[in-house]
């Protein structure tokens, strides 16, 4: 395929000012679009766009199947717990947010690819460049705010467990869930008050942020954007630890008995694998770009659009962790393997033990000392 040649002829509507998306750099770009490109682009998009589709209606499913039981428990008797329910709503609003963005920016990529169509004939006036640039801005940050907004209320859910009541807890996940897109969409919304600016990327096909430090107000811009992906991602890793370790002394103490976190466990590890993809595809992007308008540096492409590559699998990556992370679909891939909490207790007793006996016959005994053993039951039955 011939790269695309502009038409000299042609001139913009507004011949003695360069709108300011095309202001750094303008399309056409020397770049030739192979096929394999487009069909790339297509399969990248495709594979994304059925992957959170299909993780949205397992997960619809399964809110819909623990709001009727929910409904259908007799009166007087206490009904299910509402943290899976709240942990839904929150994986329902990154697998859609995720499916908007791919459907979204993947259209708008795929087309270019497929039909090499002039951006500065198509959008003079930079309309559709600064749609698609601050679509970019909001549905990267949403997964990561997201995320830590999940570890803020697993944070809740397992170290205060009493402090807030269960009948509103699915109306404070929609509400998050709401805040986080407000909050993501008012950032990325930042250049149409004059904080920064969305300009066209090499090779013509996306619209981004311009990373510089040229302009107070793109350092500004590209400053945000860094520090609130990175805060977010340090919020998710120091809750999430915190959360991880209280998880642990609760299933492993002398009420271990008493209190049933078979899906405390399932919706930890869940969302332990949602922060670690979200911190290995985001991170190298998010400082790439404070790191380069901070030395003042001129961003190279290469990078940008590698790091930029890491970050898009995130949005194909977060549907599998719970369609693949489930006990149900554990059990099926692996069923020799006891999923319950059951399993859990003994293996981190046994882990334990290990850590003694390396630390030799004084630690062990002042270990043994100072652990008491967990009492011998039955594990309870597992509910998928």
């Amino acid at each position: 395929m011939q790269p695309h040649v502009i038409d000299s002829n042609w001139t913009s509507p507004s011949a003695n000012e360069t709108p300011l998306c095309y202001s750094i750099s303008s399309p056409p770009y020397s770049y030739t679009s192979t096929l394999a490109s487009a069909y790339f682009s297509a399969v990248f998009s495709g594979l994304g766009l059925s992957s959170n589709l299909f993780a949205l209606v397992v997960l619809l499913r399964a809110l819909s199947l623990r709001c009727a039981a929910r409904s259908a428990s007799r009166p007087g008797s206490r009904p299910p717990r509402s943290s899976r329910s709240s942990f839904l709503i929150f994986l329902c609003g990154l697998v859609f947010t995720d499916f908007m963005g791919l459907m979204v920016t993947g259209s708008i990529v795929v087309s270019f690819h497929a039909t090499q169509f002039n951006w500065r004939r198509l959008d003079p006036h930079c309309h559709f460049c600064n749609f698609m640039g601050t679509s970019m801005v909001f549905y990267g940050l949403c997964p990561l705010l997201l995320g830590a907004a999940m570890a803020v209320e697993r944070f809740m859910g397992i170290n205060r467990p009493f402090s807030r009541s269960g009948n509103m807890s699915r109306r404070r996940a929609c509400l998050m869930v709401a805040l986080v897109w407000l909050f993501a969409g008012t950032v990325a919304l930042l250049p149409q008050v004059g904080v920064g600016s969305y300009h066209i990327q090499y090779p013509g096909s996306w619209c981004f942020l311009h990373i510089s430090a040229e302009l107070g107000r793109d350092l500004t811009f590209c400053l945000v954007f860094s520090l609130v992906g990175l805060l977010s991602l340090a919020t998710s890793f120091l809750l999430n630890t915190v959360s991880v370790v209280t998880l642990l002394r609760v299933c492993c103490g002398p009420d271990a008995v008493q209190r049933r976190r078979d899906h405390e466990v399932e919706m930890m590890v869940q969302l332990i694998f949602i922060m670690l993809i979200a911190s290995v595809c985001w991170c190298p992007l998010l400082v790439f770009i404070a790191a380069t308008v901070l030395r003042g540096d001129t961003a190279q492409i290469p990078y940008l659009l590698l790091w930029l590559r890491f970050a898009t699998w995130n949005q194909i990556l977060d549907p599998w962790v719970y369609i693949l992370f489930r006990r149900s679909v554990l059990k099926h891939v692996y069923p020799p393997m006891d999923w319950s909490r059951g399993s859990i207790l003994s293996l981190y007793t046994s882990v334990r033990k290990l850590t003694r006996a390396s630390l030799g016959p004084e630690g062990g005994a002042k270990g043994s000392e100072q652990s008491p053993t967990p009492p011998q039951t039955n594990p309870p039955a597992d509910q998928s």
